[in-house]
């Protein structure tokens, strides 16, 4: 029985309160703290900054918030003889380029020049890929060993994909890195098939090219990749008109003319039967693999 008093409160009834918190939660709990007050003190100099800055009603990008939007920030805790160390780092924030699937290298390179632009603007920072280094590495670089040969051109092995770069960041190492992204998704298509039709899987990569260039849904690969195994084999020409628009520079959106039909370019398939010298764009893994196993239909057309 408690003895009430007045003026104090009693003491609830129950279980004893249980241990405290154990050190690896104290841990915790001091770098998640040690974490908020840099944030914050980085907050309080922005502040201060843009408070002396004063009357302009239109915001400025100061160097204190340039700097902080720049970098991100991670702890590493250490144990020496039984004590942990928690250190922060500030490191910095990557930039992210996006390059669309039949994407061709002209305009990736025109893409990394847009970014540049952007890093400039938005960061303040101007990283060291351009769009004419970009192009100049690619001429420089060798086909990637996953697919051997003597090639003319990268186009078509430079894989479309979202990339992360830094300032100090190469055009050799981006083509390196999307030449890398290739090998890897080219491992997975079976080739199989493609080898008993006697094709190459140089042939390949050149018939997902024209599949990327040619279809606008997913379901639509398979079924052009049969249209073209298909002209293929009755050795017919193959009729893709981005091929066309790939010799000529033409946009999609352009009609194809009567002189570029006419014309004698080893890449007007509309006139010269077989496969183009070399891939028109850079295609994704989907259009790999429908290149590699096109639908079991007989057509030897496609209409959209």
């Amino acid at each position: 029985m408690v003895e009430r008093r007045p003026g104090v409160i009693p003491p609830k009834p129950g279980p004893p309160p249980g241990p405290g918190p154990s050190r690896r939660q104290r841990t915790r709990r001091r770098v998640v703290a040690l974490v908020l007050l840099v944030l914050a003190l980085g907050g309080l100099g922005w502040l201060a900054v843009a408070a002396i800055g004063g009357g302009s009603s239109k915001p400025e990008t100061t160097a204190a918030e340039s700097t902080r939007s720049s970098l991100v920030y991670s702890t590493v805790t250490r144990t020496t003889n039984g004590k942990e160390t928690v250190t922060v780092i500030a490191m910095p924030k990557p930039f992210h380029i996006v390059f669309p699937e039949g994407f061709t290298v002209q305009e990736m390179a025109a893409r990394v020049g847009a970014v540049r632009q952007i890093a400039k603007n938005e960061r303040h920072v101007t990283p060291r890929i351009s769009s004419r280094g970009y192009g100049a590495a690619v001429r420089r670089a060798a086909p990637p060993s996953c697919l051997r040969g003597k090639r003319k051109s990268l186009e078509g092995f430079l894989f479309p994909a979202t990339y992360e770069f830094f300032g100090r960041t190469t055009n050799t190492q981006l083509v390196q890195d999307q030449l890398a992204a290739f090998c890897e998704n080219w491992s997975r298509v079976d080739l199989g098939y493609a080898h008993r039709k006697n094709l190459t899987p140089y042939d390949v990569l050149i018939i997902a090219s024209m599949v990327e260039k040619e279809t606008l849904s997913p379901d639509e690969r398979p079924l052009v990749s049969a249209v073209i195994y298909n002209r293929l084999h009755a050795r017919m020409p193959l009729g893709i008109d981005a091929t066309l628009r790939d010799a000529f520079h033409s946009p999609r959106t352009d009609s194809i003319r009567q002189s570029q039909i006419g014309s004698t370019s080893p890449y007007n398939t509309r006139r010269i039967p077989g496969l183009t010298p070399t891939p028109i764009a850079n295609p994704g893994l989907a259009s790999m693999q429908a290149a590699a196993h096109p639908a079991k239909v007989s057509f030897l057309y496609f209409v959209r």
